[in-house]
């Protein structure tokens, strides 16, 4: 017999396809429906913005809000000190203090997007754990908190074990991270009445540790929730493109380019991602990607529309289709595609097409720029350019320049 939830948040997990684990659902899900339930995601600040790749659980903290639940955006003010080895090779750069609050606050414009801030009963609080870290004192941390923590169980993580499996140094202050992530739940806890974190799949083990150390200090039932990892359905890792990552700050990437990164969308993935990052209903969603041929072409446009609707706003989504409509379908140049503007200076007497194709974000390097030319992938202006060693000059700037990297990727270059 199939368990069905009757929370409408677990409901809502289940069926749109977010739900990859939970410590224990039936009691979370009788948590659900007896009243209010405030839930954390957790989010160091070791950018300036977010990415696509944080969405999908910004999204589940937007459902939980639409659904009765109270969202908490936890800002790694102190963790971020620390950094997270997750999985990582090697150890996160530090950052100052100053550049920590710096990206807390671009992140925050991002998030209110999503979420609806406030004071009411399922109002979203942002929260930053340098409240609670910031001042421990050491020994009594190492004394109260510390004890719970077996060394031994803490290397069967696989995010610790895959890195020691590989020789790769792993450092005394990162291996202090899952102690003080757990710590956070514990404090948000004890603190906001706070039951349940959710994360990516990866967070597994951080999750446990944090609701295992609140059961064994304070003696509360608290929950974990996570997220699948998400890769295309080629292979990729959700969030990451060509030119690198796609981040939900419009000054960091264009509403276009947002835009454009959805409609991109290979065929096998529309209907997931109709489920995950939009509120179309599910039946819809799941037509929408069972469209074949042509069809699946304007299930991607709607895709992207809803997208960049929810983030950007209905105005910025048109305008990004209005512009692509009038790239790929008239040969235009469109209002909104992203513009490298050159000075005088930069120009001088002439600058390489190649080094126009980086600076313009069509390839990362020199090298790539040089093997998209020579093998015929780059048009100027709607026509083939096909010599590596081609100057453009400033008179070839009296108008704008439109770069095109296959059928897909447009930039303008214009003289400022």
């Amino acid at each position: 017999m199939t368990w069905h939830p009757k929370s409408d948040f677990l409901s809502i997990m289940i069926e749109r396809g977010y739900l990859a684990d939970c410590t224990d659902i039936q009691a979370l899900d009788g948590a659900l429906v007896a009243g209010v339930v405030p839930a954390y995601i957790g989010y160091d600040a070791t950018a300036a913005s977010l990415h696509v790749g944080h969405l999908l659980n910004i999204m589940m903290l937007r459902w939980l809000q639409k659904s009765g639940g109270k969202p908490i955006t936890l800002m790694g003010g102190g963790t971020t000190k620390v950094g997270d080895p997750s999985f990582r090779a090697e150890e996160r750069p530090l950052l100052t203090p100053e550049k920590i609050d710096e990206n807390i606050a671009g992140m925050g414009q991002v998030f209110a997007r999503y979420l609806d801030y406030g004071t009411g009963p399922t109002d979203a609080v942002m929260l930053n754990n340098a409240e609670w870290l910031d001042n421990l004192n050491y020994l009594d941390f190492l004394r109260d908190i510390g004890r719970h923590f077996s060394v031994n169980r803490m290397l069967s993580f696989e995010s610790v074990k895959s890195r020691l499996d590989r020789e790769q140094s792993l450092s005394f202050l990162e291996f202090n991270y899952m102690i003080l992530q757990a710590y956070d739940f514990l404090e948000l806890n004890r603190r906001h009445g706070c039951v349940l974190q959710m994360g990516g799949s990866d967070q597994w083990g951080n999750i446990i540790n944090g609701i295992d150390l609140t059961r064994r200090v304070l003696d509360h039932e608290i929950y974990g929730l996570t997220s699948p990892l998400l890769t295309t359905s080629d292979g990729r890792k959700m969030g990451k493109s060509a030119g690198g990552a796609v981040w939900l700050s419009s000054a960091m990437l264009s509403p276009y380019e947002f835009w454009q990164f959805w409609r991109n969308t290979t065929d096998a993935d529309v209907g997931r991602f109709l489920k995950l990052y939009t509120e179309l209903p599910v039946e819809e969603c799941e037509r929408l990607g069972a469209l074949q041929g042509s069809e699946i072409n304007a299930a991607k446009v709607i895709l992207a529309n809803e997208v960049t609707a929810l983030l950007h706003g209905a105005e910025a989504a048109a305008a990004a289709e209005a512009t692509a409509r009038e790239v790929f379908e008239h040969g235009g140049v469109g209002e909104e595609l992203p513009t490298l503007a050159l000075s005088a200076d930069e120009v001088g007497e002439g600058i390489s097409l190649a080094q126009l194709v980086v600076r313009s974000g069509l390839a990362k390097s020199g090298k790539d720029a040089k093997r998209l030319i020579a093998e015929g992938g780059l048009r100027l202006n709607d026509e083939a350019a096909t010599d590596t060693g081609q100057m453009i000059g400033a008179a070839d700037l009296a108008e704008p320049l439109k770069l095109s990297a296959g059928k897909k990727r447009h930039a303008l270059v214009t003289l400022g």
